[in-house]
């Protein structure tokens, strides 16, 4: 089969890994052709095939569309856009068209989503599967209603299915979209994406270099890919600071893909023998398989690979919306997970939570990570997608 997923990310990196994973495993046994768009990223070596769209992103407001090369415009860019994606599909004639979000989100993007997904419904494209890939937890919305019926009614109008990439007995789609029972075509569970799990020979390598012994604790702090975060590594190079006689304990601190320079600078101001502090890197599941602590915000990618290695976490979600304070609170009873607060961020508040959470250790969890497969199997039954 020949598969197209379009995947549009415009604050952090969450979309595009998620998106990733299925691709990958989609692109063991079929030709499958990834649709980007937003901020530059690093494409991993792998059998998928990108199509690389003009950049756009959202402004730091999040309130509009901006394109991410400086002084390009807006419109310009939406047209050639608009053209790349028609001559793609006009060639490459797809059997399946996975789409990432929408209609659940991504408005900002019907514009050049609604001629394809219509275009292969009743006009130039080719007939292929139209399936909506969608993840755990929704934002909330100012008028629910509308928006739900503005969802079924394009779900009914161009799109056959929806993977719901979750496990329903922690997260399921009707605690953020109430209309579950209106939604018009198939749809189907298929676990949560997990990226693939840390190697534990590699995290025992990282140990045996930083010089760590079986007694030392690792607490590694992130922020995940996006440019948030920087007020949880900033509290957490202070609580290191207050447990600096604690000679057993030791933080590396990573910053994000997208994070600030100048908040790389301002953390190596605090480096020492027991604080380090380093870009976003590749194998950030291996230093989860060489930790003893994880601090962290609360996307699902992060959570997920926290979820995969069973370390214990104090996680700071996102204020900005539901989201990761949602996620933390459905797997309180299923990992070891604390949730920070922002009063907790207090230089010895925090440390005395990293005090009590190194005497936790590591669990398998029950919540179902195999989405990856699990979607790939769903996409190529075509039995499924007929609606009754």
């Amino acid at each position: 089969m020949k598969i197209a997923c379009y995947c549009q990310h415009v604050l952090g990196i969450g979309h595009f890994h998620r998106c990733l994973e299925i691709c990958k495993t989609l692109a063991a046994r079929h030709d499958t052709v990834m649709i980007i768009g937003g901020p530059d990223v690093s494409l991993p070596e792998s059998a998928v095939r990108f199509l690389q769209l003009p950049g756009l992103k959202m402004d730091e407001n999040f309130s509009r569309l901006i394109p991410c090369q400086e002084g390009a415009d807006l419109e310009e860019v939406k047209e050639a856009r608009k053209q790349q994606l028609s001559r793609f599909f006009s060639s490459f004639q797809p059997d399946i068209f996975l789409v990432e979000l929408y209609p659940f989100g991504r408005k900002a993007f019907r514009f050049e989503l609604d001629p394809i997904l219509d275009g292969i419904g009743s006009g130039p494209f080719a007939s292929c599967l139209r399936l909506c890939s969608l993840r755990d937890i929704l934002v909330e919305k100012k008028d629910r209603e509308k928006y739900e019926t503005r969802v079924i009614n394009l779900l009914d109008s161009s799109f056959d299915g929806l993977l719901i990439h979750s496990d329903p007995d922690f997260i399921p789609l009707e605690k953020t979209f109430t209309r579950t029972e209106a939604i018009p075509v198939p749809s189907r569970y298929t676990g949560f994406i997990a990226p693939p799990a840390g190697n534990s020979a590699k995290g025992e390598r990282i140990r045996r270099e930083l010089g760590l012994s079986a007694t030392d604790s690792l607490v590694v702090a992130s922020i995940g890919g996006g440019n948030v975060g920087a007020e949880l590594l900033r509290a957490t190079a202070e609580a290191a600071v207050v447990l600096k006689d604690r000679k057993d304990i030791h933080f590396h601190l990573f910053t994000g893909i997208y994070s600030d320079p100048d908040l790389q600078a301002e953390l190596r101001n605090y480096q020492q023998g027991q604080i380090t502090a380093h870009d976003f890197c590749a194998n950030f599941p291996d230093w989860l398989e060489a930790g003893d602590l994880s601090i962290s915000m609360a996307g699902y990618n992060t959570c997920m690979n926290l979820l995969a290695s069973g370390i214990p976490a104090l996680l700071y979600p996102f204020a900005q919306n539901r989201e990761q304070l949602m996620r933390v609170s459905a797997f309180a009873n299923a990992a070891a997970f604390s949730l920070l607060e922002t009063a907790d961020l207090a230089p010895e508040r925090l440390a005395e939570y990293i005090r009590e959470k190194l005497h936790c250790k590591k669990h398998l969890t029950r919540v179902k990570l195999n989405g990856a497969a699990t979607s790939c199997r769903l996409i190529e039954d075509p039995t499924i997608w007929k609606r009754t």
